[in-house]
C-alpha cells in the first residue's frame, strides 16, 4: 500500500522532500534562504570553438544568439575562455597573443577567444567573462612565474584595448594542474593590481584532483583567503561512467560549504547534447540540480558551448549545439540548449536558492530532482524539476512570493521547450502531473522564448577540390578551415609582398599534462577523403616541413612527405619510413614544391615536379589532409587538394 504521508530526509544540509507517486509537496518560502545563484556558464577551450569562427556572418550571428542572447536559447551567463599557448589543449592548439617575449609590450590578437567574448557581451551586457591557461609558451620559463603573470595580464590588456572588455574573473592556476598559492599572493595578484586590473576576481584552483583541500590552506592564512573569491573544481560528480547516481569521493566538504565562499563546478559534463537520454541532455539537467542540492555549488560551467570540432578529431560531437561545418553554413540546435534554457531563462545571477525546496523526488535516485530559486528583490520565483518516473507534485507558494498566473515550460525527448497552458493557483497551491524523463520550469515570470531563425542551410561535404593561397588575409590570422593541433600556423607577409602561412612557435611550450603530439601540424578537409593528392609550396627556415594526407592519429599523423632544409626527404606512413633520399644541389633559400599522391595502396611523392618515390602501402585508406613543421619558421603556400583516380 502506498504511504500517504511525506517523509523528510536531510542530506548534506538540504531538506530533500520525498513522497509517494500519488503526490509530493514542494514548499516555497521567501524566508528560506540558501546560497546565491551565480549562473550557468560554458568553457570555450581546447580549440572546441574553432570551426564556429569561420561560419558565414548570418549563420554565425544566429549561433551566437542561441548561445548568449538572454531569453532566446541557452542564454549562458558566464563564459570562460582559454588563454592560448600554441600547444595542444584537447582538440587542438589555440594561438598565444604573445608567442615570444618580444611581443609582450605589444601583444597580438590571434585566434577567436577575444572575439567570442566580445560577441557574448554584445548580446548580454551582464555576462561574466573569465579566462584560464591550459599550457604556457616556453619563454614564460615556468608555469607560475613573473613571466606567466605578465603573460596573463597582457591578455587582459588586449581584451581591453581591442574590444573594450573588462574581464570579471581569472582562474588563478593551470587548467586541471592546480595552482601555487604563493604565486597567486606574491606575483599574480600584485601584478594585476599594478597594471590596472584590481577589480578582476580570482577563482582557484580550477583542478580535477585534491578536491576541496584548498580550504585547509585558506583557513590557515586569512590574507590568502581574502584573495580567492571562489573555489572551483571539475567533474565534482565524477567522470566515467557518467552515471547520475555514481559514487565519487569528490563531494564538497562541510568545511567548504560552511566557508561562505562561492563554490563552482568550473568544468562539467563534456558530453554531446545531441541525445536526450544516456549521458546527453537529461544527464546535463539532472547534474545541474544535483550539484546545488548536494554540494551547494552555485555556478555550473559546461565544456563546451559548441561542437566546433572536426569529426576526425578527439571529442568531436561534444557541446550544447553543433557548428562544425562552416563551409556549408549548416548548424544544429541540440536538445541540450533547451535543458540549459530551463534554468537560464528562469533565474538570473543574484537570485537565491530556497534550500528546503531543493532535492530529490525519490530518495533512492537523482534521476528525479528539483531546485527552487527566488528573486530577493521582487519576490519572483522559479522551480526547475527533472523527472525520472512519472509523478504528481504539489507546489505551495508561501508568503512574500508572487502569486500571479503560473507559467509552465516542458521539455521531453519528443519536443523541447514547449510553453504549457497558463495555470492559476488554488489558494497558494498548484498541483501538477509530470511526465517521465522530462524537464519542467514552473514560474511566475514571463518573457521566456524558444528562439528560432528557421532552418539553416543544408549540410554538405568539405569543398573538394580545395585550394588556398592565403592572399585574402591580413597578417597573424588563422586561415579558414585550418585546425592547428600543435604549434601555430598563421598568415604572414613574404618579403615580395605576397601572403603565405608560417609555423610561428619557436620552441615547444610548457605542456598541459603530458599532452605530447608528434610535431606542430594543422588539419583541414574531410575524414572520408580517400584517393587524392595534396600539393604545397614550402620555404624552409629550419628543420623540416611536410605535407600529408589520410590523417590517422595526432601523435603519428598519416602519410607524410617530409623535406629538410639540407635537402633530405622522406615518405612515411606515420613513423615508418617507406622511402627516403637526398636531393643533390639542393638550394635551401628557394621555395620548393611538394606533392603527395594517394590512390588506393599506391603512394607517390614528388618534389619540385620530380617523382622521387613510389610505394605500395595499405597503412591508411582515408583521412584529412595536413601540413606539419618542426618548431621553426617554415612557410607554406598554394595548398591544393585534388581528386585522383585509383587505377587498381
Amino acid at each position: 500500500m502506498l504511504k500517504k504521508y511525506v517523509n523528510l530526509l536531510i542530506i548534506s544540509g538540504c531538506i530533500l522532500i520525498t513522497g509517494s507517486a500519488q503526490g509530493q509537496n514542494i514548499k516555497l518560502s521567501a524566508k528560506d534562504s540558501g546560497r546565491t545563484f551565480e549562473g550557468i556558464g560554458a568553457v570555450s577551450a581546447g580549440a572546441s570553438s574553432r570551426n564556429l569562427a569561420d561560419y558565414p556572418e548570418k549563420q554565425r550571428s544566429e549561433i551566437l544568439d542561441f548561445l548568449f542572447k538572454p531569453k532566446f536559447g541557452a542564454g549562458f551567463q558566464h563564459l570562460k575562455v582559454e588563454i592560448g599557448s600554441g600547444e595542444n589543449s584537447t582538440c587542438g592548439s589555440e594561438p598565444s597573443h604573445v608567442i615570444t617575449k618580444d611581443e609582450l609590450n605589444a601583444p597580438i590578437e590571434r585566434g577567436y577567444e577575444l572575439w567570442l567574448m566580445s560577441e557574448a557581451r554584445k548580446r548580454n551586457s551582464k555576462i561574466f567573462l573569465d579566462c584560464l591557461p591550459w599550457a604556457f609558451p616556453r619563454w614564460t620559463g615556468t608555469r607560475f612565474s613573473q613571466n606567466s603573470a605578465d603573460w596573463i595580464v597582457s591578455f587582459l590588456k588586449l581584451a581591453r584595448k581591442n574590444y573594450g572588455l573588462e574581464l570579471d574573473w581569472i582562474a588563478a592556476g593551470e587548467n586541471e594542474m592546480g595552482t601555487d598559492l604563493n604565486w597567486v599572493a606574491n606575483t599574480l595578484r600584485p601584478t594585476l593590481d599594478a597594471k590596472g586590473f584590481s577589480k578582476v576576481k580570482l577563482q582557484a584552483p580550477d583542478d580535477d584532483s585534491e578536491y576541496w583541500q584548498i580550504f585547509d590552506k585558506l583557513e590557515k592564512d586569512p590574507k590568502l583567503d581574502k584573495l580567492i573569491s571562489a573555489v572551483g573544481y571539475h567533474y565534482v560528480d565524477g567522470r566515467e561512467p557518467w552515471n547520475i547516481d555514481q559514487k565519487a569521493n569528490r563531494r564538497a566538504t562541510e568545511k567548504a560549504k560552511k566557508s561562505g565562499k562561492s563554490l563552482w563546478a568550473s568544468e562539467e559534463w563534456s558530453q554531446s547534447g545531441e541525445t536526450w537520454g544516456g549521458v546527453g541532455t537529461m544527464y546535463l539537467a539532472r547534474l545541474m540540480n544535483k550539484l546545488y542540492s548536494m554540494d551547494r555549488i552555485t555556478k555550473y560551467e559546461i565544456w563546451c558551448p559548441v561542437d566546433g570540432i572536426y569529426d576526425q578529431i578527439i571529442w568531436a560531437n561534444t557541446g550544447a549545439l553543433q557548428s562544425d561545418s562552416p563551409w556549408s553554413g549548416h548548424y544544429t540546435i541540440w536538445p541540450s540548449v533547451w535543458a540549459l534554457a530551463h534554468t537560464t531563462q528562469f533565474a538570473e545571477p543574484g537570485w537565491v536558492y530556497m534550500n528546503e525546496a531543493c532535492g530529490q523526488l525519490d530518495k533512492s535516485t537523482w534521476r528525479g530532482s528539483h531546485v527552487a530559486l527566488r528573486d530577493p528583490k521582487t519576490g519572483d520565483w522559479s522551480v526547475i524539476i527533472v523527472t525520472g518516473d512519472k509523478r504528481k507534485v504539489k507546489l505551495n507558494i508561501g508568503e512574500g512570493l508572487k502569486k500571479g498566473p503560473i507559467h509552465i515550460w516542458r521539455s521531453t525527448e519528443k519536443e523541447q521547450f514547449v510553453e504549457m497552458p497558463v495555470r492559476k493557483l488554488l489558494g497558494s497551491t498548484l498541483e501538477l502531473e509530470l511526465d517521465a524523463d522530462a524537464i519542467y520550469s514552473i514560474t511566475n515570470t514571463t518573457g521566456q522564448k524558444k528562439g528560432t531563425f528557421g532552418p539553416p542551410p543544408p549540410a554538405k561535404a568539405f569543398p573538394f577540390p580545395y585550394e588556398e593561397n592565403f592572399e585574402t588575409y591580413k597578417e597573424h590570422q588563422t586561415p579558414r578551415y585550418f585546425s592547428d593541433q600543435k604549434g601555430t600556423f598563421e598568415t604572414c607577409k613574404y618579403p615580395n609582398g605576397s601572403m603565405c602561412l608560417a609555423q610561428d612557435v619557436p620552441a615547444e611550450g610548457l605542456l598541459w599534462y603530458t599532452n605530447w603530439l608528434l610535431k606542430p601540424h594543422s588539419l583541414f578537409g574531410d575524414q572520408n577523403w580517400s584517393n587524392y593528392a595534396i600539393d604545397g609550396d614550402v620555404f624552409l627556415g629550419g628543420g623540416d616541413a611536410e605535407i600529408g594526407g589520410r590523417y590517422a592519429q595526432r601523435d603519428s599523423l598519416g602519410y607524410r612527405l617530409i623535406l629538410t632544409r639540407d635537402g633530405r626527404w622522406q615518405l612515411n606512413w606515420k613513423y615508418s619510413t617507406l622511402a627516403s633520399g637526398q636531393i643533390t644541389q639542393f638550394v635551401p633559400s628557394n621555395w620548393h614544391h611538394l606533392r603527395l599522391e594517394m590512390a588506393g595502396s599506391n603512394i607517390s611523392g614528388y618534389i619540385d615536379n620530380k617523382k622521387l618515390a613510389f610505394v605500395q602501402n595499405n597503412g591508411g585508406a582515408k583521412g584529412m589532409a595536413f601540413i606539419a613543421s618542426t618548431y621553426d619558421k617554415n612557410l607554406f603556400d598554394n595548398i591544393k587538394v585534388s581528386p585522383i583516380k585509383n587505377d587498381r
